[in-house]
């Protein structure tokens, strides 16, 4: 194997190693790594067109080029002093499971809206993180993470890492491009490191935007959270700069306002005077870090909610909300949630467009014990005309006891996002938890102890199956409930 060079295969499983040395170009269309230590050394590539799978127990050391045109899912130990390259055509998909990369590049060449690196953990990107196309994607628990030293290389329009992207540098005691949208000046005040987190392109209020800026309803659609390990003595000047991707439906930028919010859960406070941002780019000073947006100071609520309730109706949940106004309003998404973290859409009701009087809206979720959940989460999702969403503040619904075992699949179908199993019992007592392929067979089982009421089950070891359908068998007192999934 050490002598390999340029050859195809179409598939390879690795056991008990696999030396790549200098000069060795080996292309194995999906690899499985199984329990082996594979090594690829400095001047050797390795190109993987489909998907590599280090399972657990093994051992990926790359020195040289990995390049992967799907999906790269690492269960085991990952070590990458060179350069990982994902070039596909469609959206692909990392599991890093804790690595640390040297070099991570990215040129998706597919769709808009498919050509993406979507990473499902967070992820350290020690020396470079260079996009040539597509775009790189994290959920909203996850972030990519810079040290000083790294450096972010091609964000351009269609191009950018969307979700939470931190970049640290240290000793910062001058001018500094932090090179993600933040720009600022420590002269003179001996600030230490600075770590600068932006969370983009998310399209969710309060987390990847600012909402309700005082007479606006919104900011563009990325925040930046600005940490350092000494406060500021004086006044630091600040630039931040963002692409159109990130507008959030706004328009015309000849008003933009800085807001500052000193933790998550503080009201937005403007800093600094309103300023010409067409370029979008703006400048100001601020005394003290913390949260950062812009939003357009001219842009107008286009709707004003003014109540939404949720309450119980027997076995269903009712929903009534209301709005003062509208302007350009399309629908209301009513999302619902067991967990009040990961929520799903239920349904739907068009609203008025645009209408200057009370306008009353309701919907029923029915058959709310099928959540098997203690508490069901809701909240709306209003779309104007233009794409552009805002959401409502959650409201709860209570579920009655359940005298049955009950079982359900979080999210169904399933993707880069964790599967968890909620199982609401009327007693206490260890479950044994089944995973299967589509026709029966065994894939990994665990069991669980439950207490008396809901409980939500990790299944980690779902991340790592491919596309298809599965059925997972839940085992409690006597009984059993299956349910189908789909990996997506």
């Amino acid at each position: 194997m050490q002598n390999m060079s340029r050859n195809f295969l179409k598939s390879l499983a690795v056991a008990p190693a696999l030396l790549l040395g200098l000069g060795t170009s080996l292309t194995a269309q999906t690899l499985t790594n199984h329990g082996a230590r594979l090594t690829v050394q400095a001047g050797t590539t390795l190109s993987v067109p489909d998907s590599l799978l280090n399972r657990a127990g093994s051992q990926l050391t790359n020195h040289g080029t990995l390049q992967l045109g799907r999906t790269l899912n690492n269960a085991g130990t990952l070590a990458s002093t060179g350069l990982m390259r994902f070039a596909g055509s469609s959206r692909q998909r990392m599991v890093p499971g804790g690595a640390t990369l040297a070099q991570l590049e990215v040129n998706n060449t597919g769709l808009t809206g498919q050509g993406m690196l979507v990473i499902t953990d967070d992820l350290a990107v020690a020396q470079q993180l260079r996009l040539i196309n597509g775009m790189v994607h994290t959920s909203s628990g996850k972030t990519i993470s810079l040290p000083a030293g790294a450096a972010l290389l091609g964000e351009a329009p269609g191009r950018y890492v969307q979700g939470n992207l931190r970049i640290t540098r240290a000793a910062v005691n001058g001018p500094t491009d932090f090179g993600h949208g933040v720009w600022l000046d420590g002269t003179g005040h001996a600030l230490g490191e600075i770590s600068v987190t932006r969370t983009a392109g998310l399209r969710t209020a309060d987390l990847s935007y600012g909402n309700r800026l005082g007479s606006t309803t919104k900011g563009i659609d990325r925040i930046w959270t600005i940490t350092a390990a000494q406060s500021p003595n004086a006044a630091v000047p600040l630039r931040l700069s963002w692409l159109a991707d990130d507008d959030n439906g706004l328009t015309s930028f000849s008003q933009a306002q800085v807001w500052r919010q000193a933790s998550p859960a503080a009201s937005w406070e403007t800093t600094g005077p309103r300023t010409d941002a067409s370029a979008r780019s703006i400048s100001t000073t601020v005394a003290a870090f913390g949260r950062f947006t812009v939003s357009n100071a001219a842009n107008p609520l286009p709707v004003e909610l003014i109540s939404f309730t949720a309450e119980r109706r027997g076995a269903d949940a009712l929903l009534q909300w209301a709005t003062a106004s509208e302007k350009n309003s399309s629908y209301f998404a009513v999302e619902s949630s067991p967990d009040g973290r990961v929520f799903r859409q239920v349904g739907q009701a068009s609203s008025r467009g645009t209408a200057t009087t009370r306008s009353d809206y309701q919907f029923t979720d029915l058959n709310v014990t099928r959540y098997a959940a203690q508490t069901v989460y809701y909240r709306l999702r209003q779309v104007d005309q233009d794409g552009t969403e805002t959401y409502s503040p959650v409201r709860t619904v209570a579920v009655p006891t359940q005298s049955d075992l009950v079982v359900q699949a979080w999210p169904n179908p399933f993707g880069d996002e964790a599967l968890s199993v909620l199982v609401n019992t009327p007693q206490a007592g260890t479950a044994t938890v089944e995973l299967t392929d589509a026709v029966g067979r065994s894939l990994f089982s665990q069991r669980a102890v439950l207490i008396k009421g809901t409980n939500t089950l990790s299944l980690p070891q779902a991340a790592q199956l491919p596309e298809g359908v599965y059925l997972v068998r839940v085992q409690h007192s006597g009984q059993q409930r299956t349910l189908k999934l789909v990996r997506r």
